[in-house]
């Protein structure tokens, strides 16, 4: 038997297996080594949580950046009639800063891409070395901070339960059955690509739509489902390619029918565009230019530094309706399995699934080194003169995994559902539930690729070609939203947390959550109610039944340790982690006090402030802090430092010197925010009983819809303030 000791020192090689069956205890367990799981193990560690252990069942970290191939961030919202990237913050703004230093460093450009999708773009490898760089401060790290082991090439297979939590996880290698590891932890989220951990524990959950009686969302189908019960957002196997300047077709793959890729005879291979306009500038559309990750040409780089990835529709891969020869193998691995939704699938049972992905996925590459070369000729950056990156080091040289849009999802304390994001039109405003439990804000379109498929020669045999659907597609247009905590946490079992895509979130919203930085701000965000519910030895659904617990999770999202950038709750376009009123404007808004009128996404911290909005701003103050309303300002015009004076002495507040020091200062938005946060920060806020709150049944507003099923269980009207 090994001693404690020599355990001890197998572990500090943590990027290492562990040597035999082995037995690990720690305070978090985090399971995944996706960009959601890494930003939760180092949230954890920097938060104090002593003993973190990270297990992926890859070596490679890092999830989409680097392991599935998708170098291209996508981070695009719809900002005064243009797409423009989402507002950056938290984990994710460290890790795109970084990303920008490396490529600066090594093309001396911080942006080499020219990509028509996105402004920042990472080599697979450079990204997988990023995220293991993230992690290496925390292996051994100074007092204070958490240690983080991470040990890779493990698959779950056992979740140990006791009185109604999980309790330890059992792995094993995917190489060799017989090793085997436990590991035993206070907490564990679950940040695998299917939801592993949550459907072994037994944790409720649901894979696949929605029935519109569920949630009511109107773009839920009414059912009953059949065969469509698995529809889901598609996996793609990307393709990483590198200029080779020689002819470097593949050999034909098995089963090739150029008829299954017959919208590439119609689309663009290649645009000759430098990136004038910004992303999704028209004139920048083609297969080639859509998610360039180097574009040498252009910036006049170094030969053989050229490279670019593909994720076009017609790889898409439906996880449904398989092609026989696959639905053939699952029911010889298990009967009835080709009929099961992928998620509860074994992983020996989704390679049958992944192997035909990447060949669907080669025979696209082929079809482009062939019939589009032959259509077009030779063309800049021909896709005949690229070849395959050998930067993944497998065997076929494509990523080790497939790009996963959507898998299994958590049934969390509350469910967030296509209504409370919806928008009427294509400029997004704010979401109709502006959650007061927020952990981040987000905004993407509910974005389905191709969900089903249809054989050309009938049955399921032989080529097929995709089909997207009314209710599927990529234009269900969403307002800016949060994420609330609520959404993390299981409606019953404890000792897990959500993280990743295993979420509280209908099928129609997990379109809109699935991208690189709402994922890290998913996982920064569990970590932190990981961190709080053990610093206070909580359950994470007594954490977030406990209002003063969940204002701490948002203050360290919002004002995290160390000097690192705080995540956005209420996302302002033009509010940064840099500018002095962040944590004040965040503070405020998630209290329902905010600051600007109307649906405007800019905060304007220099912006003056008027009379009659001060009024407002005020009378939310005394509703949400239970303090003596003010006196009414019937006034027109901007509203000075006097009249701030004057409204916080009403409320009882005491003014600042300085208020009344220079009284006729013009009152700006960002000092309005500052100037109260400072004043309301250790102040209790005005709430129901909370005694039945988030309980089976609970009302804690009265308003007849339970606490489970309502986005303002604070707020009998249910609106925003």
């Amino acid at each position: 038997m090994r001693t404690a000791l020599s355990l001890t020192a197998c572990l500090l090689f943590a990027a290492s297996p562990l040597c035999a069956a082995e037995r690990v205890e720690c305070d978090l367990l985090v399971v995944g080594g996706n960009e959601s799981g890494v930003a939760a193990a180092v949230q954890a560690a920097r938060l104090g949580v002593p003993r973190v252990v990270l297990v992926n069942d890859i070596e490679w970290l890092g999830g989409q950046f680097s392991a599935e191939g998708v170098g291209c961030l996508d981070e695009w919202t719809v900002y005064r009639g243009k797409r423009v990237s989402f507002p950056r913050s938290g984990l994710f703004l460290e890790i795109v800063r970084e990303v920008r230093k490396r490529n600066a460093e090594k093309y001396g450009r911080t942006n080499p891409g020219n990509a028509w999708c996105g402004t920042e773009t990472i080599e697979p490898a450079a990204a997988a070395k990023l995220f293991a760089d993230l992690i290496a401060p925390y292996r051994n790290p100074p007092p204070g901070v958490g240690r983080i082991t991470y040990l890779r090439s493990w698959e779950p297979v056992t979740v140990r339960t006791d009185r109604g939590a999980v309790t330890s996880v059992e792995f094993t290698a995917p190489d060799d059955a017989k090793r085997a590891l436990t590991v035993a932890a206070k907490l564990t989220i679950d940040c695998t690509d299917w939801g592993d951990v949550i459907r072994l524990s037994g944790a409720k959950h649901s894979a696949g739509p929605d029935l519109k009686s569920r949630f009511n969302e109107p773009g839920a189908p009414d059912g009953p489902l059949g065969a469509d019960r698995n529809e889901m957002n598609p996996l793609s196997w990307c393709v990483v390619l590198r200029e080779a300047g020689k002819d470097s077709t593949i050999l034909k793959p098995d089963g090739y029918d150029s008829r299954s890729f017959a919208e590439l005879d119609r689309t663009p291979p290649f645009a000759e565009w430098d990136g004038a306009g910004g992303i999704y500038a028209k004139a920048g559309w083609s297969v080639y230019t859509h998610r360039r990750l180097v574009d040498r040409r252009h910036f006049k780089l170094a030969p053989g530094t050229e490279a670019t990835f593909l994720n076009w529709p017609v790889q898409d891969y439906p996880l449904y309706d398989f092609p026989k020869p696959v639905a053939d193998a699952l029911e010889t691995l298990e009967v009835g399995a080709s009929k099961k939704n992928i998620a509860n699938l074994t992983p020996a049972q989704r390679s049958v699934v992944f192997a035909d992905a990447k060949l669907h996925t080669l025979r696209m590459l082929y079809h482009l080194q062939t019939k589009v070369h032959d259509r077009v000729g030779d063309f800049p950056e021909s896709f005949r003169y690229m070849a395959l990156t050998d930067e993944f080091g497998t065997p076929d040289r494509l990523p080790p995994k497939p790009y996963v849009r959507e898998g299994l999802r958590l049934e969390a304390l509350y469910m967030l559902r296509e209504q409370d994001i919806r928008a009427a039109d294509r400029n997004p405003k704010w979401a109709s539930s502006m959650v007061p439990d927020g952990v981040f804000g987000f905004q993407f379109n509910i974005d389905f690729h191709p969900t089903r498929r249809k054989f050309l020669d009938g049955g399921n045999t032989g080529p097929w070609v995709y089909v997207h659907t009314k209710n599927r597609n990529w234009h269900t247009d969403t307002d800016r939203a949060m994420l609330p905590l609520r959404s993390l946490i299981p409606v019953e079992l404890d000792g897990l947390i959500g993280g990743s895509k295993n979420i509280g979130v209908t099928s129609l919203v997990s379109a809109a959550v699935r991208v690189h930085g709402q994922m890290v701000l998913c996982g920064q965000a569990a970590g932190t109610l990981a961190a709080v519910s053990l610093k206070h030895d909580l359950r994470p659904r007594d954490a977030a039944r406990t209002w003063e617990r969940v204002r701490e999770v948002q203050t360290l999202l919002v004002r995290p340790p160390g000097g690192h950038p705080g995540v956005l709750l209420w996302p302002y376009h033009d509010l940064t982690p840099d500018d002095l009123p962040f944590e004040a404007v965040n503070q405020l808004a998630v209290r329902g006090i905010r600051i600007t009128p109307g649906h405007t996404l800019d905060f304007d911290a220099h912006e003056s402030v008027q009379r009659v909005e001060l009024a407002a701003i005020l009378a939310a103050v005394a509703d949400g802090f239970a303090l003596p309303v003010p006196k009414a300002d019937g006034g027109v015009g901007a509203a000075d430092w006097k009249r701030l004076a004057d409204g916080l002495t009403d409320l009882g507040l005491r003014p600042s010197k300085a208020l009344l020091a220079e009284p006729g200062q013009p009152l700006h938005r960002g000092e309005l925010a500052v100037a109260l946060w400072s004043l309301l920060r250790d102040k209790d806020e005005h709430l129901p009983d909370l005694k039945t709150y988030l309980q089976p049944g609970g009302d804690a507003d009265g308003d007849g819809v339970p606490d489970l099923d309502d986005p303002f269980p604070f707020r009998p009207r249910n609106e925003q303030k």
